[in-house]
């Protein structure tokens, strides 16, 4: 599985961005993201630092993030498009979201740093909805919401056996805060978003 996300990291990089998305000035900058993604399955593959065992947790949710970008193609029949102008399930956005489900799913122990790009990624995605019009990509921004604060939360329990549990509660209680403000974000873009269409259509 490693193997397959290090190819899908380095096609977006090389093939997507590189080639396909040439002429946008600033392809190379997203073709870089997506190559530090790649190292990071690349060390991550040597040393094993998130090792891909079933955690029995998070699974109804995991399943979803995984199936989801067999929605994006479908989404974008219904917008009425075709090939080659429609999303596909191996584009950048639905790749990510496919990763964060693979990782609640199958991961004890994650690298945040990679769980940091993803959800950076999915702030990125969250933009173009608007300047490119493309309203699939509030399904990448939807699902980075709970896999922030699932990811996050674990990590600081992970790291605060020494702290006292009043602190663990308030940084608990942090997460939760601002993942609640970047979902309701969300939630006002979209309604924004679909208002908008629904006017340009009138």
């Amino acid at each position: 599985m490693k193997l397959y996300l290090i190819f899908l990291n380095v096609w977006i990089a090389a093939v997507y961005y590189m080639i396909y998305c040439e002429p946008r000035s600033y392809n190379s900058a997203l073709a870089g993201f997506w190559g530090i993604m790649a190292i990071f399955w690349i060390y991550d593959l040597k040393v094993n630092y998130t090792p891909f065992d079933r955690t029995h947790k998070h699974t109804a949710l995991a399943v979803l993030l995984c199936m989801l970008p067999l929605a994006y193609p479908l989404f974008s029949i219904i917008r009425g498009m075709s090939f080659p102008m429609m999303t596909s399930p191996v584009m950048p956005c639905s790749v990510a979201v496919f990763t964060i489900g693979l990782l609640l799913a199958f991961s004890k122990r994650v690298n945040i740093f990679l769980v940091m790009f993803l959800c950076h990624w999915a702030l990125i995605g969250f933009t173009k909805t608007y300047f490119f019009h493309i309203p699939e990509d509030f399904l990448l921004a939807s699902s980075a919401v709970p896999g922030l604060y699932l990811f996050f939360k674990e990590y600081t329990a992970s790291h605060l056996h020494t702290s006292t549990l009043f602190r663990a509660r308030m940084i608990n209680l942090a997460l939760i805060i601002a993942c609640g403000a970047i979902g309701v974000l969300f939630m006002i873009s979209m309604v924004c978003e679909l208002a908008q269409e629904q006017a340009l259509s009138k």
